[in-house]
């Protein structure tokens, strides 16, 4: 179930519908019905010869029974020997086909659909990661992904041997005596020492498909966690670049780990199948005196091992098309989930806006809810002014934020950039129009200089460090063992006053007419906030700034306070027109140096 982060309530979600679950994917895998139908009727086919064997071999061993009392016919023995070696090699053979051929297909499957979901969310609205956690979005890319994959490149096959031999055995064991059951089972633990060895040599890539999940993993997180970031400076195809690389590598490990994988079972059935020659040999001569002919007694053997093992299988394979079910049709939600509007038909642009913004009489409620946030928004901004927006936790501030970016789409009113509605600029217009430094700081795992240009190309050296100096984190850059080329990691630690020094660096690099700070300096000490203020001074001059602030005293020098409550706008002016007006900013200014 999925988790509404504004309500912390499970979002129940439909039951698994089997049956349109595979249509939906059997249409996904459309492309590919020729290859797969190959691989199940050569998997069928191998089944059929490998069942045909029992036959031959007690043609032979009445041969040899025979031959003891008259004389081996050694051109007959010969002839069903040099039979059942091709028999048993054809279908081998054929089953190793079956498994490379559905390992190559699975992982371009698996593959196609990472990269369709990676497509698909840079298409979707910012109002679908609100009702479902990013957690159930990972897993979605990664662990049912990989449930699919699995489940096409075992469960499939498996369950089409499984039945072929299950029919196939129970016919001819309709004819034979029972009694020796026991006797047949005794032959099933042939091949678990080949099993073993081939685990062994399989560990290594299975160890690496991992470490390359865990890769992707991580960077699937890392990026959507700053998905807002990545929206807002346009970064969706540098870091679609980035996925398709790991992306590329995880096919490559997958696949190799899954091609040893499926040598497993035509392995251990090739060598096997030799056992039981030995097996019918030993038979024969300790049943000479017996009322059974040493050709049932091998036969009996061979066919109650291939009744026993597809009854396993088959479960087996049961339980793991379910999963595959419910693995799948997350899958598909996420990938039939609505999309953000197409705007390619948008004609109306801005290359550099003056800063002029207008809210005129705005409304809006989240998607999927009846509650009403912003009830009716007014309000201007002149080029080059800083306005702030105040109030209680929940007041509304950083929807205002949200609806002016157009990560949400507003219910009714209009937003103006420059006269120009932003409903008639693409969202991507919009978002070069505006920087921001975020509360939440965003550094990802690169280079302190790839964190600074972040999706901006062709930036000169001076203009990093010029910025990094006006925000002052430029020396302790200077201090790193290879300055602006060191890499931020686990093993680089930066103060949380650092990280949001380069995010300022950031937005002052991006060089934007309008600036948004989000709550930038509640998470540093009093002593770094003044040195982040003095940056963000900087920042400021020149552009349209929209401040959010709980701190009442970083916006003292704001030339427009609009103060909030529950969606409104109930009282404006400069910092001491509202102080002299003795409302609820003066109370709500007060309060805080009465909690000090």
């Amino acid at each position: 179930m999925a988790q509404n982060f504004r309500t912390n309530k499970k979002i129940p979600t439909k039951p698994t519908n089997f049956k349109d679950t595979w249509i939906k994917l059997l249409n996904y895998c459309r492309n590919y019905w020729v290859i797969i139908g190959a691989a199940l009727l050569a998997s069928a086919f191998g089944t059929i010869l490998t069942l045909i064997g029992p036959d031959k071999l007690s043609e032979l061993t009445d041969l040899i029974t025979s031959g003891i009392a008259t004389g081996i016919d050694m051109d007959a023995v010969t002839k069903i020997g040099l039979t059942l070696v091709a028999f048993y090699g054809a279908s081998t053979l054929l089953s190793l086909a079956q498994g490379i051929i559905m390992a190559t297909i699975t992982q371009r499957i698996s593959n196609q659909l990472r990269d369709d979901i990676s497509t698909k969310i840079n298409r979707l609205p910012i109002s679908f990661y609100d009702r479902i956690a990013k957690g159930d979005i990972l897993s979605r890319v990664t662990n049912d992904v990989d449930t699919i994959a699995q489940s096409l490149n075992n469960s499939i096959g498996t369950l089409v041997t499984a039945v072929t031999l299950l029919i196939g055995s129970l016919f001819i064991m309709i004819k034979t005596n029972l009694i020796l059951t026991l006797t047949a089972i005794i032959a099933t633990f042939i091949g678990f020492g080949l099993m073993m060895v081939i685990m062994k040599q399989s560990q290594k890539y299975f160890v690496r498909q991992q470490a390359d999940l865990g890769d992707i993993n991580g960077h699937i997180e890392e990026i959507y966690s700053g998905h807002t970031i990545v929206k807002a400076y346009n970064g969706e195809t540098r870091e679609k670049a980035t996925f398709d690389r790991i992306n590329q590598s995880l096919q490559d490990s997958g696949f190799k780990a899954q091609s040893l994988s499926g040598l497993m079972m035509p392995l251990m059935s090739f060598i096997g199948n030799f056992g039981y020659v030995a097996v019918c040999i030993v038979g024969a001569m300790l049943a000479i005196n017996g009322s059974i002919s040493f050709g049932v007694i091998v036969a009996f053997i061979m066919y109650v091992r291939y009744f026993t093992q597809p009854l396993s299988q088959i479960a087996q394979a049961a339980q793991s098309l379910q999963s595959t079910a419910a693995a799948s049709e997350r899958v598909f939600q996420m990938l039939e989930a609505k999309e953000m509007e197409d705007e390619s038909y948008k004609t109306a642009g801005l290359e550099k806006a003056r800063g002029f913004v207008e809210f005129n009489h705005v409304q809006f409620g989240y998607e999927g809810t009846e509650k009403t946030i912003i009830h009716d928004f007014s309000a201007q901004a002149k080029p080059g002014q800083k306005i702030a927006i105040v109030g209680p936790t929940g007041a509304g501030k950083t929807t205002i934020i949200n609806l002016l970016m157009r990560f949400h789409e507003i219910n009714s009113g209009e937003i103006k950039i420059d006269g120009i509605s932003t409903q008639e600029l693409t969202r991507q217009d919009v978002h070069n129009q505006f920087c921001m430094v975020l509360q939440d700081t965003w550094i990802f795992e690169g280079t302190i200089r790839e964190n600074l240009i972040y999706s901006m190309d062709h930036v000169s050296d001076d203009k990093i460090i010029e910025a990094c100096k006006a925000v002052g984190i430029h020396h302790f850059i200077a201090t790193m063992p290879k300055g602006y080329e060191t890499v931020l990691n686990d093993q680089v630690t930066l103060s949380e006053g650092q990280k949001q020094q380069i995010t300022i660096a950031r937005a002052m690099i991006a060089d934007r007419p309008m600036l948004i700070l989000d709550e930038a300096t509640s998470s540093v000490d009093t002593r770094t906030e003044l040195k982040i203020q003095e940056a963000m001074d900087q920042l400021m001059v020149g552009r349209t700034s929209f401040i959010i602030a709980h701190r009442l005293s970083t916006i003292k020098n704001a030339d427009l306070i609009l103060v909030m409550k529950d969606g409104d706008i109930i009282e404006s002016g400069t910092h001491d027109e509202l102080l002299i007006k003795g409302s609820f900013y003066a109370d709500l200014y007060n309060s805080q140096f009465e909690a000090a």
